[in-house]
């Protein structure tokens, strides 16, 4: 859900917040339209296979029978009733997926899904990613950070690098680590990576104490007062030198099929994974990888074969770049949202497929939407869509936004 802040601020102004952020987690639900949500935190969206099968179980059994992917490779769990909080946290913690209770909502990171994969990218951030999880598990004080605080780690090859993270790593060729932090970037050894991403986080808290606006994230914090990043790093005993802030690497996502030789990627139709499809998936799984595409990356388990890519298809999952479905999202809509004023899934379901990402919005707040160059969809009301600020009749909205995708093609 976007931010909206208690106090309105000024134009150019800082938000002033007098409360915590609402974002929902594994143990704080929050009540939608549809029944009970739950967010699962999933540090650069791995699971194991094990997992898999657990989250397909959760789904079947507590919720709807589906599991949503995030625009930050997290998983929703939708449908739950009033009374399955306890149950659900146990299954969690059970399988794994819920090693800290305080820190539950805080381990947002998102990585390169194919690092380490297929020969790309300039280091394996995925392992980046599972010590940066422990370190913020291990300290007390991360436990602060907003629901919506964001680490984001590259390989360097630029697929997610630009998806607005707080704090920023980026592998570089010469086996050192570019850090983004606010306007500055710093160069460090690639060794010290991960505890100058938690330093950072811990100089924001910092600062947003001194502010005493309750930022939630860096860029809502006053001018005045900015963390020091550069103390923090020094404090830390990390060597890091101050670089011009370059344009970040940008690379499109991965084509859904193979990754590789040990691994692939498919996409779930508007971001949605049925319990059977959770379960194709983890055949012959070692691990998977929920992308910030609403996507999958399988990684084969040693010695085994990796799941079919004709039998993926026919479980309903899009592993063809040409499918109509691919680079289609939406937000959750009627009847799941009571802030809708569209059954949006319904109509991004008939939508054509192209190389543009186009997002179907159900109001104003547009959640979910994915970074970078995109068409927006957005209901006016039940029968009415915005698209490019324009009002199309929904019974037009396909072959508009096949239009509008023609477009953006040609220019």
């Amino acid at each position: 859900m976007p931010p909206t802040p208690t106090t309105p601020p000024e134009p150019g102004e800082a938000p002033i917040r007098d409360r915590g952020d609402a974002c929902p987690g594994a143990l704080r639900l929050h009540a939608a339209a549809d029944g009970f949500l739950a967010r699962l935190r999933l540090p650069a969206g791995r699971v194991t296979a094990r997992q898999i099968v657990v989250l397909a179980d959760a789904a079947e059994t507590l919720g709807d029978g589906s599991l949503s992917v995030t625009s930050r490779g997290n998983a929703e769990l939708r449908g739950l009733g009033d009374d399955c909080g306890a149950r659900l946290a146990a299954l969690l913690a059970d399988a794994g997926l819920l090693p800290s209770p305080t820190h539950e909502r805080v381990r947002n990171i998102v990585a390169s899904p194919a690092a380490g994969l297929d020969g790309l990218g300039h280091a394996d951030v995925q392992l980046w990613a599972r010590a940066l999880d422990s370190a913020l598990c291990a300290e007390p004080r991360a436990a602060a950070l907003s629901g919506r605080f964001l680490f984001v780690l590259d390989d360097g090859r630029g697929d997610v690098a630009g998806l607005g993270g707080d704090v920023t790593l980026i592998a570089a060729p010469d086996g050192t680590a570019l850090l983004r932090a606010g306007s500055r970037t710093f160069r460090l050894p690639a060794a010290d990576a991960v505890p100058a991403a938690l330093a950072c986080a811990l100089a924001f808290l910092d600062a947003a104490e001194a502010a005493g606006t309750g930022a939630w994230r860096p860029r809502e914090l006053p001018p005045e007062h900015l963390p020091e990043w550069a103390g923090a790093l020094a404090r830390a005993a990390i060597t890091a030198e101050p670089v011009p802030s370059l344009p970040h690497p940008s690379a499109p996502p991965p084509a859904p099929g193979p990754l590789g030789d040990h691994a692939l990627h498919v996409l779930a139709p508007l971001g949605r994974l049925t319990a059977a499809q959770l379960r194709a998936l983890g055949e012959g799984a070692a691990e998977a990888r929920l992308t910030p595409w609403r996507g999958v990356v399988v990684v084969g388990a040693p010695g085994d074969r990796l799941p079919d890519l004709p039998a993926l298809a026919a479980h309903g999952l899009i592993t063809d770049p040409a499918d109509p479905g691919a680079g289609v999202t939406a937000c959750t809509g009627t009847p799941g949202c009571a802030k809708s004023l569209a059954d949006v899934r319904a109509d991004a379901a008939r939508a054509p497929g192209g190389p543009l990402p186009v997002h179907y919005s159900g109001c104003e707040r547009r959640c979910g939407h994915p970074h970078g160059t995109r068409i927006e969809v957005t209901a006016r009301d039940s029968d009415t869509y915005l698209l490019d600020g324009a009002p199309v009749p929904r019974t037009a909205l396909a072959e508009a936004v096949a239009a509008a995708r023609k477009r953006s093609m040609e220019s």
